[in-house]
């Protein structure tokens, strides 16, 4: 069954950076979409960035294009999330995710959750 696990989360100031770490295993060839998506407190999750598994079409959120870059390595399931110069804003519980999607853009907007595998979550928190 698929698995994602990330890591990666932690505390830092705001201007610093993290970078999160998503290992999969699993996937099924219909998981053609990977992304990160976050969650504020008594908020609904929300999209952060998806891409193809195979790269070179992120779509990012508004809040994040600038500051945060995915990257895959496709050979060993890997997907990576750099977050420069964090804002106390980003403070939030971040999650992977594997999916079919028909384009990341709508993923990000509202992937099918019957579609969806997700990671456990890690929390990252930005101080002023």
């Amino acid at each position: 069954h698929v698995q994602l696990v990330e890591s990666g989360g932690g505390s830092v100031q705001a201007g610093g950076s993290l970078r999160l770490r998503c290992a999969s295993s699993g996937m099924t060839v219909n998981m053609n979409c990977m992304g990160w998506f976050r969650q504020f407190p008594g908020k609904e999750r929300e999209g952060v960035v998806v891409d193809y598994t195979s790269g070179g079409h992120p779509h990012y959120a508004p809040t994040v294009l600038g500051r945060f870059t995915i990257s895959q390595i496709v050979w060993n399931n890997t997907s990576y999330l750099q977050m420069n110069k964090l804002k106390p804003e980003d403070t939030a519980t971040y999650y992977c995710a594997a999916m079919s999607c028909i384009h990341p853009s709508l993923a990000l907007q509202d992937p099918r959750q019957d579609l969806t595998k997700w990671g456990q979550g890690t929390q990252v928190t930005v101080s002023s």
